[in-house]
């Protein structure tokens, strides 16, 4: 890690725009670091510490390793990306072509800083009913997204291999928390509970079976992983699992989501469209080895990570949209 003034290290959270990041910002400026915001787009309210507009999708990774010198950043929070909205090759960009100029940038640098990365639980793919993914269970993800997420992760965990870069890979399992995007089923769910309630009237749910099992986990919770792998730990595995470690439907959130605005509700049951399917009707993350790592547990309950992401659509109406 690249030496600092400071007794915290200065942190640059690329996409701190975005769902993640900004709870990521909001919970390291609590802390007290020193912090940098790098993303396509300013956004309108103010975020804490330094802005600086970079496109790492067509921008020179020498502009990138120009800002992290003169900012004298240690740790790089990668929480950019992307998936909803884009077309494939537009996805390999965000999330393949991203990562390889991001290396570039660091491989160039005296004193690269740490980076910390986020990947996802989509890299793993399919898996029988009743496991519980390790980090070392074979990825074989079906999605595209997951495909370029994974040939992210190893783009990086080669160069922590072959070239000794201090980094890890967050697997993230899905995150539940305030500010949830607006496109995902469970923010498409609030929006839906929140309008119904502004009016006064009886909210109508359409729901698929969502018989899926997935790994939940609390927004908060996630990022407080992610700042406890803040600190260089060269024992510690290059990627390692973020989740609850237990496999839950979606429906058993929507349910909750109801439950916990305390408005009158109509569920319609609808089919699922011909031919359709979750890439895997079962997903549960084994988290131990983090917790050896790190010292990180999950401590929030679905119904909290629920509760919050409520209260947040409930006041405000509308929400960031994901930069992972």
């Amino acid at each position: 890690m690249a030496a600092s003034s400071s007794a915290l290290p200065r942190i640059a959270v690329l996409g701190g725009t975005g769902f993640i990041g900004r709870t990521i910002l909001a919970t390291l400026a609590e802390r007290g670091h020193h912090l940098l915001t790098i993303a396509r787009k300013e956004p309108a309210d103010a975020l804490p510490g330094g802005f600086a507009r970079l496109d790492l999708t067509v921008d020179p990774p020498a502009e990138l390793a120009a800002l992290l010198a003169e900012h004298r950043i240690d740790v790089v929070v990668n929480a950019a990306g992307g998936m909803w909205g884009l077309t494939d090759e537009q996805m390999v960009g965000a999330n393949v072509g991203m990562v390889t100029r991001l290396l570039e940038a660091l491989r160039s640098m005296p004193a690269p800083p740490r980076l910390v990365h986020l990947g996802t639980v989509h890299e793993y793919g399919l898996c029988p009913i009743g496991v519980s993914l390790s980090e070392d269970s074979e990825p074989n993800p079906s999605m595209v997204y997951g495909k370029l997420k994974l040939q992210a992760t190893e783009l990086i965990a080669t160069a922590v291999r072959e070239e000794g870069l201090d980094a890890v890979v967050l697997r993230l399992g899905n995150v539940v928390g305030a500010g949830q995007p607006s496109h995902s089923l469970l923010g498409v769910m609030a929006g839906k509970l929140a309008a119904a309630r502004a009016a006064g009237t009886t909210a109508e749910l359409a729901l698929q079976p969502l018989t899926a099992q997935r790994d939940f986990v609390d927004l908060q919770d996630t990022v407080d992983a992610i700042v406890a792998a803040v600190p260089s730990n060269p024992k510690a595995p290059a990627v390692l699992n973020v989740g609850l470690g237990r496999a839950s439907s979606a429906r058993e959130l929507v349910e909750l989501l109801i439950e916990v605005s305390g408005v009158p509700t109509e569920v319609t049951e609808v089919p699922a469209p011909e031919g359709s399917g979750p890439e895997t009707e079962w997903q549960q993350l084994d988290v131990t080895a983090i917790e050896r790592a790190f010292g990180w547990a999950p401590r929030r309950s679905l119904r909290e990570a629920v509760r919050t992401l409520w209260e947040h659509a409930a006041k405000d109406g509308s929400s960031p949209d994901a930069g992972r």
